[in-house]
């Protein structure tokens, strides 16, 4: 055979080689955009973290950066689709720390499967930095708004319940919209080991778990002797019957959905106490103990320190400039 006669049959199997590795790319395209197991079009990546929520014009416009979002997520696989749901409320409010602290819990949540992010915030409009960050993060997500009464609100001496009217509006929609699967009250301003969401994924009635950087006794936790619950150690006891944190626990939503009363009081110190007591008949010796019983700290109170609104910019010296557009980001 001559050198004339092989080349034919070469280039033949080069243009094969080529149009296989174009079809494979084109089925990897079509498969990686993956949500709960489903492949999305242009369009539902445009709206994947909403699921028929407004994202705004502005997010619209940014399909192109969105579609790099989704592509980047991991890829919900089809067992990872049949984990039970997280519902996960956030409650929120203005302040300068608030865009930085709500980013970095987005991009925490953005690693676990089968959640839905509810953020609430404590105002009158919804926030479209908010709105921005969730839309930008990929995730499913609702965004509501629940002030603070203004009785509350008005209150000059001692704490404020702060995040109550956020988180009972979350239940609320929680008995509205979710028929099982699992809620946990998770701040903007803690940090969260991924480990803790598989955890109380399983949740049958409420969990529980140490929470770190709590008080002057560093955690708050359940106390455990021989595997067994044997009471509660924390910073701030106050006749409380669970005097635990509100990032210490979760609640199964089927066990929410057959106490229908069940309620976050505006009662600062005494909300959690509150919910916990509102989820009768329940008894803390049937918590069920998660964290390798409750030996291990995978949520911690780290509280980004608080800032001051930022000084005015000088507008006539940097007009025309990006200081005023970077202004627009801070409080």
């Amino acid at each position: 055979m001559t050198m004339a006669t092989m080349k034919l049959p070469l280039k033949m199997y080069i243009l094969i080689l080529l149009g296989v590795s174009v079809m494979l790319y084109q089925y990897s395209l079509s498969s990686v955009i993956a949500f709960n197991g489903a492949p999305l079009d242009g369009a539902d990546v445009l709206y994947r973290g909403t699921q028929n929520e407004s994202m705004g014009h502005e997010a619209i416009k940014s399909g192109a950066r969105r579609l790099d979002v989704a592509m980047a997520l991991p890829v919900t696989t089809t067992a990872e689709s049949k984990l039970p749901m997280l519902y996960i409320i956030t409650p929120t409010y203005t302040r300068p720390e608030q865009v930085a602290e709500l980013t970095r819990l987005s991009h925490t949540l953005m690693l676990v499967p089968n959640l839905r992010w509810i953020v609430v915030e404590d105002a009158t409009h919804k926030s479209p930095k908010v709105e921005a960050i969730l839309a930008k993060s990929g995730l499913p997500y609702t965004h509501l708004i629940a002030p603070m009464p203004e009785e509350f609100k008005k209150k000059k001496k001692g704490p404020k319940p702060r995040g109550v009217s956020n988180r009972n509006k979350g239940l609320e929609w929680i008995r509205q919209n979710a028929k099982d699967g699992v809620l946990y009250f998770a701040d903007d301003d803690n940090t969260y080991d991924l480990d803790i969401f598989e955890e109380m994924r399983h949740t049958r009635r409420v969990s529980m778990f140490p929470v770190g950087l709590i008080t002057k006794l560093g955690v708050s936790s359940p106390v455990v002797r021989n595997g067994t619950f044997a009471g509660f150690y924390d910073g701030w006891i106050a006749g409380r019957k669970f005097p635990v944190d509100m990032a210490g626990f979760a609640v199964s939503v089927v066990f929410l959905h057959r106490r229908p009363n069940a309620t976050m009081p505006y009662k600062p110190g005494y909300e959690e106490d509150g919910f916990l007591k509102s989820l009768r008949p329940f008894e803390p010796k049937e918590i069920e103990l998660l964290a390798d019983k409750c030996t291990k700290i995978l949520v911690w109170h780290t509280q980004t320190k608080k800032n001051e609104p930022s000084q005015p910019v000088d507008t006539s010296k940097y007009n025309n400039t990006n200081i005023l557009t970077l202004k627009t980001i801070l409080v």
